[in-house]
């Protein structure tokens, strides 16, 4: 029952957001341990880049939203590196909160509109 419900939201959330060649969009998934981002072209159907916590230089003791908003940041320098400064959000079937909420900010922060 958990796993239909999320499903249904993703498919709610994903019904909303379509990325393009000039506009991809930049997808969530969060798990217990990591929390991972991807930028993608729907209408090539191409992931054009993908980083996760595991990319990020290892500092101790910090926290998991931290590193989030970390990978925000990172993931806005390479989206920049390639000249994407626009994307859509995808926020998958997560509530924008906590360490959604932190990519988000972080890519903002690293220069990326949404």
């Amino acid at each position: 029952m958990k796993n239909i419900s999320k499903i249904k939201r993703k498919i709610r959330t994903r019904a909303k957001v379509k990325g393009t060649g000039s506009k991809p969009r930049l997808s969530i998934f969060r798990s217990n341990k990591f929390i991972y981002a991807q930028v993608i072209d729907d209408e090539k159907r191409q992931t054009l880049f993908g980083l996760s916590e595991n990319n990020l230089p290892k500092k101790e003791k910090i926290s998991k939203s931290e590193r989030a908003k970390e990978l925000g940041i990172m993931l806005a320098k390479k989206a920049l590196d390639k000249k994407i400064k626009e994307v859509v959000f995808d926020r998958g079937s997560y509530q924008y909160h906590g360490r959604v909420k932190q990519v988000a900010e972080g890519a903002r922060e690293g220069g990326l509109k949404f």
